[in-house]
């Protein structure tokens, strides 16, 4: 247990199996440290000494150093000690007088000797006080000589003959950051040298070690051990790295700050989760659904080839604005796990895959309301005309202010006429009131640039083959480039609010787990009591957060903007009451079942709405069937739209119809739920009819 590894020797001939075990070990022990990990190689599992010579404890320590290249860590430090074992040729000690082998009891002529780790050994510079001067480092001092045969500060070079008992103390630190290249030397390749040179040339020959930063080994307090990019050989290489950040990076903020997410949507023919997992896995599409395959949650999904439920993959990106691989570089048909990819990446697209089939709208509905989306990737097929479903997902995104980006799939071998026809179409209903977007076509990374900022009235439009790989490119430009839309950090400051999308109730040797979004505030786990709910009856569950995920990395604190799961201590009563929808907060809230909102009712099919008139509501997570207590006309609300018109008042009350606008009072149907002022609403019969916001709650504008 710990983070300590004892290791006798690692042999040069490894098989890929038995490399991939020592990874996973690794790793394991990295988890243990938070980070860190220390291997003691030349000893036993008892701690006594190995009695190896230094050239099979140097190959040992390269070979791990790979691994742990492998795993985004570093070795901060290679300490080479020797002098430790002594031969014995007394009758005090041995009755025979026979050879043998003893602890020097002197422990000041032991030498320990600091080597530079050998991928970073003239690239990787030390920040302790221990490692200033780097001359110093290079020459191999001894730290604790100091006799009359070898004075302090004396050069002290390491006896590389047989019989010179050697054991190394490797540190390694994990580096979580977009700067240091995961892999400089897989572990396929790795088995395959045949010596230790040939490794080492393999490794530095592998990666550009240039952009490795100096690394601090006292430094676990300030986060990433990171401080600052080593300037590049040539002055090429330094005008790009002085074009990117130098501050450290880690895997919390990325997944917070820089990460955008992108609700994909579209038809049931338009290729949607092709496009991610071609996206996600760098592997063109073979035409007959290959890509799918690798996203999708469900045999009957596969089967059918149609998504029914939605699902987020992670799309990452280097600093330089390159994409990271999503499959496995030894075994192609293995996938990256998220976390992997959240630790190379320097900013991460989060792709929503939502459902495309009319059968499954109100699932897309969802997905698109709880998801917060900072864009949409509007789907449609070039080989057929935008159909009514294209025209629902462009209303749903533009009624939650999203801004939208349309991608024309299936190009190879589309006739050219019907291309034209289909982007005829689509433009005239993104020219449409109710839309307003003008359609603008990238072609160019030029064109990426000019759109920029004007998503809000322009509607890029791109074309893409996923089997011959045309334009794909240029989304990913295009991705890459988005800026985020919702600044989730300037909700730190406010009550902690984690919202509850799914639910595991029992996970084994876990508990209770939920998964969700967290759209306010900051939670640090262990010992922290919170609020879930609301229950059926309107009461919260005080339990206790035990621990939390970002990306399947174990993490102790969670902030708004990301994505999280929590475990929780509940009981097997209390755990059955677990549902989508709820809530996890700090302090204790209330629920209600009744809520005040001013809404506007969409135009397009007639729609009239009363008293009493029924609707399924969707409130971010939080979706109910609700009925219209009381309604009342206004002219000025929350949404600044203009004067109301088409609401009449007969002998039965207040009738309202498309474009009209009016606060309303709402009441759930079954249960209360949590809502606070402020929550954008979409209330649909079937069909969605109108968008609002809650302005307040009956209960708390009283209090």
């Amino acid at each position: 247990d710990g983070n300590s590894e004892y290791k006798r020797q690692v042999h040069k001939n490894l098989t890929t199996t038995r490399l991939r075990t020592l990874s996973t070990q690794m790793s394991y022990r990295l988890d243990e440290g938070s980070g860190r990990c220390t291997y003691h190689i030349g000893v036993e599992d008892d701690g006594c000494h190995s009695l190896l010579d230094y050239p099979s404890i140097s190959e040992s320590a390269w070979i791990l150093e790979s691994i742990a290249r492998s795993l985004n860590s570093v070795v901060l430090e290679r300490k080479m000690i020797q002098g430790e074992i002594i031969e014995s040729n007394t009758n005090d000690d041995n009755a025979d007088g026979e050879e043998g082998l003893k602890l020097v009891e002197d422990r000041s002529r032991v030498i320990f000797v600091d080597e530079p780790p050998v991928l970073g050994r003239d690239n990787v510079n030390g920040c302790n006080n221990a490692h200033e001067d780097e001359k110093e480092e290079k020459e191999d001092l001894a730290e604790g000589v100091n006799d009359n045969n070898n004075p302090k500060g004396k050069k002290i070079k390491l006896c590389t003959e047989e019989g010179s008992y050697t054991r190394c103390d490797l540190t390694i630190q994990r580096v979580e950051t977009h700067l240091l290249d995961p892999s400089p030397l897989s572990l396929s390749s790795l088995s395959r040298a045949s010596s230790f040179g040939e490794g080492v040339d393999g490794a530095m020959a592998a990666t550009e070690l240039s952009k490795l930063a100096s690394l601090e080994l006292n430094g676990t307090s300030n986060g990433s051990p990171i401080k600052e990019e080593m300037k590049s050989s040539s002055p090429e290489e330094s005008k790009t790295d002085n074009d990117s950040s130098n501050q450290p990076i880690s895997v919390e903020e990325t997944l917070s700050s820089r990460n955008v997410r992108v609700a994909v949507v579209g038809n049931v023919d338009a290729g949607k989760s092709t496009l991610i997992g071609t996206l996600t896995t760098s592997f063109l599409d073979d035409g007959r659904g290959s890509s799918r395959t690798s996203i999708m949650k469900h045999r009957h999904e596969i089967e059918s080839g149609r998504t029914s439920t939605s699902s987020s993959h992670l799309l990452g990106f280097r600093h330089s604005g390159e994409p990271i691989a999503g499959r496995d570089k030894i075994r192609s048909n293995k996938m990256k796990s998220e976390d992997e990819i959240a630790r190379a990446s320097y900013r991460i697209v989060t792709l929503m895959d939502l459902a495309g089939h009319e059968k499954y709208l109100k699932t897309t509905i969802h997905g698109v309301s709880s998801g917060m989306a900072d864009y949409g990737l509007i789907l449609v097929n070039s080989r057929h005309p935008p159909t009514h479903m294209t025209q629902h997902h462009l209303n749903l995104c533009c009624s939650y202010g999203i801004p939208i980006v349309v991608v024309f799939t299936k190009i190879d071998g589309c006739p050219e006429h019907a291309l034209a026809t289909s982007k005829k179409e689509l433009s005239k209903l993104l020219k449409s009131p109710d839309i307003g977007r003008r359609p603008f076509a990238v072609k160019t990374e030029q064109d990426v640039a000019t759109c920029m900022g004007k998503l809000h009235t322009l509607a890029p439009m791109i074309d893409i083959s996923c089997v011959t790989g045309e334009g794909l490119d240029l989304l990913r430009k295009m991705l890459f480039a988005l800026p985020k839309r919702r600044q989730h950090q300037k909700k730190l400051n406010r009550p902690f609010e984690f919202l509850v999308e799914d639910v595991f109730p029992n996970v084994p040797g876990v508990g209770s787990v939920v998964s969700g979004f967290v759209n306010a505030g900051e939670l640090t786990v262990g010992s922290t009591q919170v609020y879930v709910g609301p229950t059926d009856d309107g009461t919260f569950l005080k339990t206790v957060a035990k621990s939390a995920h970002i990306a399947r990395i174990n993490t102790t604190h969670i902030t708004a903007g990301q994505s999280a799961t929590l475990a929780f201590s509940l009981n097997k009563e209390t755990r059955k009451k677990l549902r989508r929808g709820m809530v996890v907060m700090r302090d204790n809230p209330t629920s209600t079942k009744e809520f005040d909102a001013e809404i506007c009712v969409l135009k397009g099919e007639g729609t009239t709405i009363r008293e009493s008139y029924q609707a399924y509501v969707h409130i971010l997570n939080v979706r109910q069937t609700a009925f219209a207590r009381n309604i009342e006309i206004v002219n000025n609300n929350a949404l600044g739209l203009l004067p109301s018109h088409g609401a009449k008042q007969d002998s039965e009350g207040i009738v309202l119809r498309p474009g009209s606008r009016a606060k309303v009072r709402f009441e759930f149907a079954k249960r209360p739920e949590y809502i606070r002022p402020g929550m954008r609403m979409l209330f649909r019969d079937g069909r969605v009819r109108g968008v609002g916001i809650v302005t307040g709650i009956p209960g708390q504008n009283e209090a």
